[in-house]
């Protein structure tokens, strides 16, 4: 514990999902920590929704914070660092609402881009090692937020590589959930993107240890504490644990998770996107358990002002751009020596076989003579929407958006098709142990329902026959050009 003559200092993080304040005692290896808050302000609903910060979050985040200020001058603190994250470095409306902040709370916010995110929460997370005897020689740090998450690697607790990708339990939650549970449907096309998103992402050191950070993760070994017993003192979860709890958060409603395991109901929501997140990324790295810390960003800043006072911004991200240039060369070295495919190579490669996969089911849905190949070509469009959403951060943006809408709305036609063709098979299962009067009924339904899938069936083969297989596919695969597309060059 430190001692009562260091300063006291407080950081904010304007999150996604999150504001969440630490006040500590600082010094520059060692925090003792006086308050730990957050409230779920969920700014990256509405950034998600309509590219821009609502009217009532701004309001509600700026509420938030004249409370923190007030917090930490309680606590005498000598200075209120705060930093903004992905959802308003995604806004469009970004620079207006942290003007919005000074003039109204005094507070100045920085935006931080999303390397010096990883490098604060890298330092947030691992700062407990200063007291172990044997820290680990490897290990790796992932900051699960509501519109990012960053993931850092580090070799004697110097980062030797470390990315920020636009992908969080908040942004996942409001692009794919629409129900609560979530649905089997929307589950498995959430999980195909993530198995995509990161499965094809070049990550040039795996550690063999992952420590992970973030409200979503917290959250998460609390379900798995208070419903499994996991012991609290480890701290730490393995995939079969990680798996049981996204099986409750299937079957549950998040009011439900929030009253029996004592989780923020706003926080029992979009749970079941993080624990997908979190089960793909040990996937990656292929492994089983995982270290769940209750330290961050917040923690990173506020041990980087102790070390380097009014500079800690700037050394910080002067840091973070040697790192960067420390992978760029190691990059071009590897090139010299093995022929991977980039990101865009590789999405362009499975752009091409996840749209081929999908046409290639055309004539046996015109035939309509089995009804799985209306299921299997389903199946194949929502593969194909989730290779796309994993790579739009590389494909030009109006073909995106043409071919997106496309792909979507065959998607759609083809699942009113199959709902209707799971209905009808249902109902013809409960004929034979129905009695005459309800079989009359159930025939009754059978017959509207035929008709309507009748009717379905030429607006399906209308869709189907408008498409060009071939310019289709040339169209997916051109949204995405070699090299990937560069914004702001023609």
């Amino acid at each position: 514990m430190q001692g009562q003559n260091s300063p006291v200092c407080a950081a904010i993080d304007i999150g996604s999902n999150t504001v969440h304040i630490v006040v500590a005692r600082c010094a520059p290896d060692s925090l003792d920590i006086l308050e730990d808050q957050q409230e779920m302000v969920r700014i990256g609903e509405s950034v998600t929704a309509t590219g821009a910060i609502s009217a009532q979050k701004r309001d509600d985040a700026i509420s938030v914070l004249h409370k923190y200020k007030a917090l930490a001058e309680q606590h005498s603190s000598q200075r209120i660092l705060v930093v903004a994250t992905e959802a308003i470095r995604q806004a469009s409306n970004g620079a207006e609402f942290l003007a919005d902040v000074l003039r109204e709370t005094g507070l100045e916010a920085h935006l931080v881009e999303g390397d010096v995110e990883a490098t604060l929460t890298f330092h947030g997370a691992t700062y407990v090692f200063h007291d172990e005897p044997h820290p680990p020689t490897q290990v790796g740090v992932m900051d699960l937020g509501g519109g990012s998450t960053e993931l850092v690697t580090a070799r004697d607790m110097q980062i030797i590589w470390r990315t920020s990708v636009p992908v969080g339990s908040g942004w996942v939650h409001d692009r794919y959930f629409h129900t609560d549970p979530p649905s089997y449907t929307d589950l498995e096309v959430a999980r195909t993107f993530l198995q995509t998103y990161f499965q094809n992402m070049s990550i040039k050191h795996c550690p063999p240890a992952l420590i992970v950070t973030g409200g979503s993760a917290n959250a998460l070994f609390q379900l798995a504490h208070e419903a499994f017993g996991v012991p609290e003192p480890q701290r730490s979860l393995t995939s079969h644990e990680v798996a049981c709890c996204e099986g409750l958060l299937r079957v549950f409603p998040s009011h439900e998770i929030a009253t029996r395991y004592h989780i923020h109901a706003s926080r029992a929501r979009i749970l079941p996107a993080g624990a997908l997140i979190i089960l793909a990324v040990m996937e990656r790295f292929r492994l089983d358990e995982i270290r769940v810390s209750r330290y961050g960003i917040r923690e990173g800043m506020l041990l980087a002002y102790a070390r380097y006072g009014d500079q800690w911004l700037e050394q910080v991200t002067r840091q973070s751009m040697h790192v960067q240039q420390d992978d760029t060369t190691a990059q071009l070295n590897d090139e010299k020596d093995v022929q991977d495919e980039t990101f865009a190579e590789s999405g362009r490669r499975m752009l091409e076989e996840r749209a081929h996969k999908m046409m290639s089911w055309r004539d046996e849905v015109l035939k309509h003579e089995d009804i799985e190949a209306v299921h299997k070509m389903r199946v194949a469009s929502r593969r194909l929407r989730a290779v796309l959403d994993a790579y739009e951060s590389v494909c030009e943006p109006k073909r995106f958006k043409k071919v997106y809408r496309r792909v979507k709305k065959l998607a759609d036609v083809l699942g009113q098709a199959r709902d209707t063709d799971v209905m009808i098979q249902n109902l013809q299962s409960q004929l034979a142990e129905a009695s005459s009067e309800e079989q009359a009924g159930i025939h009754w339904l059978i017959e509207r329902q035929s008709a309507y899938r009748q009717a379905h069936q030429k607006k399906l083969e209308a869709a189907l026959k408008q498409l060009d297989t071939d310019k289709l596919q040339q169209q997916v695969v051109s949204c995405l050009p070699k090299g990937g597309f560069q914004y702001g060059k023609s």
